[in-house]
């Protein structure tokens, strides 16, 4: 995909809650990065990363304790009303009057909404036309995230903010909300999001970065952050043979290996090099491997390893993806 100019620029961006010193906590830790036009751009991170302090910062919502940040050309905060009226937010929880129907929640949030689309065509867009005569306290959880989404794309926004859009919704909505944003960026939307499914920012996200502890410590494409760690093969040794009769690992370029009831699990940065090698000794061999199964990393496990790690490593970034870095502070 083509994106065009950068509309989300962060520069060495810094926010502290409480007092300096030992009676503070910095939240966001001098971090740096860019969002081009038309791009999907997912923030990951455990609980207490940093993820949602930084989207505030970038919706507006607070002021920086350090740093710069531009949506659009303007300071989101300083500059509200420039930015306002062309981005959508989603947060987390959205806090309707529960009295309100689905239809008249977002009636009202259109009086209050430059360029509003048509309620029906809000509600349409994420599947509660059938249920836009409801009252809010009497739709499920996941239909009221949809009625978040809707309130967020109402004005039509050139750069949306979804803060875990899909929580609560099953596997079919997920999916449905997935294509929706799909669509959006085709259209030229600019979307950053946050999310705990990991399977969702690999569907959809053109760039990534992974925060641990306020910082950014991982960033690129997915299949760039995926890269960065080893592909696993799986097999059971056939009855009388033994991983020592395998041809020498380091050859293979495995990276490490592990053996347990008779299955091995092999570790390589290079799977199409030891598969071929594999499979070449046991065709020589005569041999069928059971239970062969070879597949990169997937971001899920890049996640763990890199989010769940006890030390701040440097940054991990794929040179191509260039606009994008993270600091230790």
């Amino acid at each position: 995909m083509d994106f065009g100019e950068s509309v989300i620029e962060v520069s060495g961006l810094r926010r502290r809650y409480g007092r300096s010193g030992d009676k503070g906590f910095e939240a966001v830790r001098d971090i740096s990065f860019t969002v081009r036009r038309g791009e999907l751009f997912a923030l990951l991170g455990t609980n207490g990363a940093g993820k949602t302090s930084t989207v505030e910062l970038l919706e507006g919502l607070a002021r920086p304790t350090g740093g710069r940040v531009r949506v659009l050309g303007h300071d989101p905060y300083g500059e509200r009303g420039a930015v306002r009226h062309r981005t959508g937010v989603m947060l987390q929880e959205g806090g309707f009057p529960s009295g309100l129907t689905a239809a008249e929640t977002v009636t009202m949030w259109a009086g209050c909404t430059t360029g509003a689309r048509p309620v029906d065509e809000a509600l349409g867009l994420v599947g509660l036309i059938g249920r836009r005569d409801v009252r809010v306290k009497q739709l499920s959880g996941g239909e009221r995230r949809r009625l978040d989404l809707a309130l967020a794309l109402l004005g039509r926004p050139e750069v949306l903010f979804l803060d875990e859009p899909t929580t609560g919704l099953d596997p079919e909505a997920r999916h449905t909300t997935w294509d929706l944003v799909r669509r959006l960026r085709e259209e030229g939307t600019t979307v950053l999001l946050t999310t705990h499914y990991l399977e969702e920012a690999e569907a959809l996200a053109d760039r990534l970065a992974i925060m641990r502890e306020g910082r950014i410590v991982a960033a690129g494409t997915p299949t760039e952050v995926i890269g960065t760690h080893p592909a696993r093969i799986r097999f059971a040794m056939p009855p009388g043979w033994f991983v020592g009769d395998l041809p020498p690992l380091a050859e293979l370029g495995v990276l490490r290996h592990q053996e347990a009831g008779g299955r091995v699990e092999l570790r390589t940065a290079g799977l199409q090099r030891t598969l071929t090698g594999l499979l070449l000794w046991a065709r020589d061999k005569n041999l069928e491997l059971e239970g062969l199964d070879a597949r990169t990393a997937s971001l899920e496990e890049a996640f763990l390893a890199i989010a769940g790690a006890t030390e701040s490593p440097a940054v991990a970034e794929a040179p191509a993806s260039g606009a994008l870095t993270g600091r230790n502070g």
